[in-house]
């Protein structure tokens, strides 16, 4: 499964609040859509990690599903 919780990490590391991406151009929709684990494009994971000046794996990563559940 996929993480959004290094980007939580991150906006928390460079205090940055969701209503600061919003004030940049990230819409708020997409911004609870990954606090909500949904899925996201590249082009939203492509505007995170330039609005935040960041890499891929502080946005996101990967986690191994427990194949027992």
């Amino acid at each position: 499964m996929i993480s959004y919780e290094p980007l939580f990490q991150t906006m928390k590391k460079k205090k940055i609040s969701s209503y600061e991406l919003a004030k940049r151009g990230f819409p708020r929709s997409t911004y609870y859509a990954i606090k909500q684990g949904k899925s996201i494009t590249t082009n939203t994971v492509n505007q995170l990690c330039s609005l935040l000046n960041c890499k891929v794996s502080d946005i996101m990563e990967y986690i191994e599903d427990n194949p027992n559940t």
